[in-house]
């Protein structure tokens, strides 16, 4: 399945901006680990920006930032979200509640504490009608979520975003499933080359064993093994070198993902 990156969105560890990541990426900087920094935006109103939680603002900011390197209209673009872990401070919270004597759950947490919480929110702020899918697939989910955006633009022929992210747990959540760094980026994709376009991308499922791409620099192979969001590294580190580059994804069990990127000037 080929489609072609329009734009990309990032947010992560030291990591602020597309524009700001590229040459991290490429290896022709140093990088250096540093606190995810999500901005305020108004992208939605007040009283719902109160009540939105992290992962909310990663994805936000990551597709917000997408949609305005593609210059592509959100509101009539479908999406794809994809997550391994939600909004685990909002789960610990609901878990701690239902652990007290006092039992009752904020309507605010239960409505976020859905997996499509993030879809939710993005349809209020770009407007959107259009479909949204939310996928979750353990440390596989950016994998799968590309797999089904590309699965999406192969059938209907329209344009899709691809919006992954994570935060850490709490304790003691944590302990169990460690996740390293918030995360978020998003990647806006078409159906045919366009004056935006700036790579192509071949997507095949690989139904055998094969060793994942890892990143040349050891902060950001940290990050892309302990995130499970940022597996998307790999992909964006071809996207920023431009030059063409195959890349593995783990797919779970003995299956892999192959995306061979194809940028052009």
């Amino acid at each position: 399945m080929r489609v072609y990156v329009e734009g990309i969105g990032l947010l992560g560890p030291g990591l602020d901006g597309w524009p700001a990541s590229r040459a991290l990426l490429a290896g022709e900087a140093a990088y250096n680990h540093a606190p995810t920094i999500v901005t305020a935006n108004d992208l939605l109103p007040a009283a719902e920006r109160r009540r939105i939680g992290l992962p909310v603002k990663l994805a936000l900011a990551a597709g917000h930032e997408a949609f305005m390197h593609a210059r592509r209209d959100a509101a009539t673009t479908a999406t794809v979200f994809t997550s391994s872990s939600g909004d685990g401070e909002n789960l610990d919270n609901i878990c701690a509640t239902l652990a007290s004597p006092d039992r009752k759950i904020s309507p605010t947490r239960f409505h976020n504490s859905v997996h499509n919480a993030p879809a939710g929110y993005w349809s209020i702020a770009t407007r959107s009608q259009e479909a949204s899918t939310s996928l979750c697939c353990h440390d596989a989910s950016f994998a799968a979520g590309l797999l089904d955006a590309a699965s999406q633009i192969a059938v209907e022929g329209k344009a899709v975003a691809l919006i992954t992210y994570d935060q850490p747990y709490p304790e003691p959540l944590n302990s169990v499933r460690t996740i390293g760094a918030s995360f978020g980026m998003g990647m806006v994709l078409a159906a045919q080359t366009t004056t935006q376009a700036f790579a192509a991308l071949d997507i095949s499922l690989v139904l055998a064993e094969a060793s994942a791409t890892r990143m040349t620099d050891s902060g950001l192979e940290t990050v892309r093994t302990t995130v499970p969001a940022a597996r998307c590294l790999p992909v964006l580190a071809a996207l920023a070198r431009g030059v063409p580059a195959v890349v593995v994804l783990a797919y779970g069990g003995k299956n892999h993902v192959r995306v061979a990127v194809t940028p052009w000037p």
